[in-house]
C-alpha cells in the first residue's frame, strides 16, 4: 500500500530525460547572423546536450550559462541563456532537417534576431 502511494512522488522526481540526447543536434554549428544578404556575418555555436535535459556549450563565443533541451512533437529544440557581460541573451532554436532555425532576444539591447545555423 505504501509503495503505491509513493509512486506519484517517484514519477515527479524522475528526470524527464533518461535516454541519450539525439546526436543530430549535438556538436559544432555555424550561425548565420547576417542582417543583409551581401554582408556575411557568422559565429560559432557548440551544443552539448546532457542526458539530464541540460545544455552546455557556447553561442556567439559566450558560454551557455543555463540551458535545456527537449524532443517533443517530432522535433528537438534547445533554449539557453548567454551574456556579453552587460546583459542577458535568451536563445531558442530547433533542429529542422539538417539545419537549426533559431532566435535570440538581446534583452539589454532590446532586439529579437532570427537566424539559421548549418554544420
Amino acid at each position: 500500500m505504501r509503495l503505491i502511494a509513493a509512486l506519484p512522488l517517484v514519477l515527479l522526481m524522475t528526470p524527464a530525460h533518461a535516454a541519450e540526447p539525439p546526436a543530430a543536434i549535438q556538436g559544432n554549428w555555424t550561425v548565420d547572423l547576417s542582417a543583409k544578404p551581401d554582408e556575411p556575418y557568422v559565429k560559432p555555436m557548440v551544443l552539448q546536450l546532457q542526458a539530464n535535459g541540460t545544455v552546455k556549450g557556447s553561442f556567439y563565443e559566450s558560454e551557455i550559462l543555463a540551458g535545456r533541451w527537449k524532443t517533443d512533437r517530432g522535433r528537438t529544440c534547445v533554449s539557453f541563456r548567454t551574456t556579453d557581460g552587460a546583459g542577458p541573451y535568451h536563445t531558442a532554436a530547433c533542429l529542422v532537417d539538417d539545419h537549426i532555425e533559431g532566435q535570440t532576444w538581446a534583452e539589454r539591447r532590446n532586439f529579437l534576431f532570427n537566424w539559421n545555423a548549418v554544420r
